[in-house]
């Protein structure tokens, strides 16, 4: 293809191009290094650059975001960045178009509490469906605070204003440095233990994000959450946030704001049942009002009151009567259905029933005796008969007339054929009275 002919490009078509593939590429870079040649001019912004020993980029940050900065920045001061890649059009040179700076250290906390934040938030542990209101006035308040700061006083000092005599348990624990996380979540595991409070306010004053920084560890987080009891949490000031902030169930400015959300104005509540006692007060007079002129209302209206009684009595006269008068139907009805009952009753004495049976039953017993002794007679001639024919085919009756009866030994089987025998076998010989042990000394087949 001819060189010539391809399109040819102006310069602030290619930067343009240039620009957009640096910001596509690069929509958000986090970069660390040492500040130089800092410089502020009339419009307001910093421009400045990065530096290491490798390399060096540009950067800047325009006026509007100078306010998060917590303090003003200078040269040699090594930084955290955190902004977009851009590119400067009429210098051709790209830059750094910085949103959020910190210092090194601080850096790395605000890096490590949005991570923290993110990974919480996933699980569900900042979701204000599972947030639970404050109760409306509390029987006991534990505050876990440190019982050397400035935010005890503050908050015991709203305390007694708003509502004197209100029960605060004080539960003292380091807010910062080693080992005050462990000393926070012990005490609101304490709190959930004992059961001795109804709502729990963590408490600590402003500072640093380093002096924060207990607030935000994730021990202190999952105490929160896991806590059946409300917990408030009041740390810092108005424009600080921590990680207990998010997952408690209410989150107050400052120590002040935390005692104003937990108990209402004594003065106030006084004012409002007072005002409640009139508005009561002055419902009940009206409606004894209303009731009165009700009851004028139906006195004009209503006829004589003797005139109704006198008609009442007249019919519950009538009604007596015809009660009086069914009775004694009843009655009548009644006494004639016992005479019919009694005399079917005579009828059916039970002695002359008694009478029968026993009559009944001698002849009953006569006719049994009589056809017992006919069956015992007819059972006996049977039983003779029976005796006579096994005593003719009985085998003693026939031995009774000199015959025998030979049997194997030992098996004991009787001898019906000479073959079943061999000379020298040993037979018995059964006769009416006794018996034969014989030895076959011969045999013969013929009869």
């Amino acid at each position: 293809m001819n060189v010539l002919a391809r399109r040819i490009q102006t310069v602030e078509e290619v930067t343009c191009s240039l620009k957009g593939l640096l910001e596509a590429s690069f929509p958000f870079v986090t970069v660390v290094g040492e500040i130089s040649n800092l410089r502020r001019p009339y419009s307001g912004h910093l421009y400045f650059t990065l530096k290491d020993s490798g390399a060096q980029l540009r950067a800047v940050l325009f006026k509007p975001q100078q306010r998060y900065l917590n303090e003003m920045i200078r040269d040699g001061q090594e930084v955290i960045c955190q902004g977009r890649i851009s590119l400067y059009e009429p210098r051709g040179e790209y830059q750094l178009i910085v949103d959020v700076v910190d210092s090194k250290g601080k850096g790395a906390l605000r890096l490590a509490f949005a991570q923290l934040k993110e990974r919480l938030a996933a699980e569900g542990l900042f979701d204000q469906a599972r947030k639970r209101p404050l109760p409306f006035l509390p029987a006991r308040v534990g505050l876990v605070t440190s019982p050397e700061g400035a935010a005890l006083h503050d908050f015991l000092h709203i305390a007694e204003a708003r509502f004197p005599g209100l029960a605060i348990e004080i539960l003292p624990v380091r807010v910062q440095g080693d080992g005050a996380a462990a000393e926070i979540v012990e005490a609101i595991e304490l709190c959930n233990d004992r059961g001795m409070v109804e709502v729990i306010v963590l408490c600590r004053g402003g500072g640093s994000i380093e002096d924060l920084w207990t607030f935000n560890e994730e021990t202190v987080a999952r105490a929160i959450f896991g806590s059946e009891i409300p917990v408030v949490a009041a740390v810092g000031h108005e424009v600080d946030y921590t990680i207990a902030d998010f997952v408690a169930d209410h989150r107050a400015a400052t120590p002040t704001a935390a005692a104003e959300a937990v108990m209402p104005q004594r003065k106030v509540l006084l004012v409002r049942v007072q005002e409640q006692q009139r508005r009561l007060a002055a419902v009940m007079a009206r409606l004894l009002a209303q009731r009165r002129q009700e009851a004028d209302f139906l006195r004009r209206t209503m006829a004589d009151p003797s005139i109704h009684l006198t008609r009442h009595l007249l019919r519950l006269e009538q009604r007596q009567h015809r009660i009086l008068h069914g009775l004694q139907e009843r009655l009548r009805q009644g006494l004639a259905k016992l005479d019919k009952v009694t005399l079917r009753l005579m009828e059916q004495n039970p002695k002359d029933q008694l009478l029968f049976q026993k009559k009944w039953l001698v002849e009953l017993s006569r006719k049994t005796a009589m056809l017992t002794t006919m069956l015992m007679q007819r059972k006996a001639a049977r039983l003779q008969r029976a005796a006579a024919l096994l005593d003719a085919v009985s085998p003693l009756a026939v031995l009774g007339r000199g015959y025998a009866v030979a049997r194997t030994v030992p098996a004991g089987d009787v001898l019906r054929d000479s073959s079943l025998v061999e000379r020298g076998d040993c037979v018995e010989v059964l006769l009416r009275n006794g018996v034969l042990v014989c030895e076959v000394v011969g045999k013969s087949d013929s009869r």
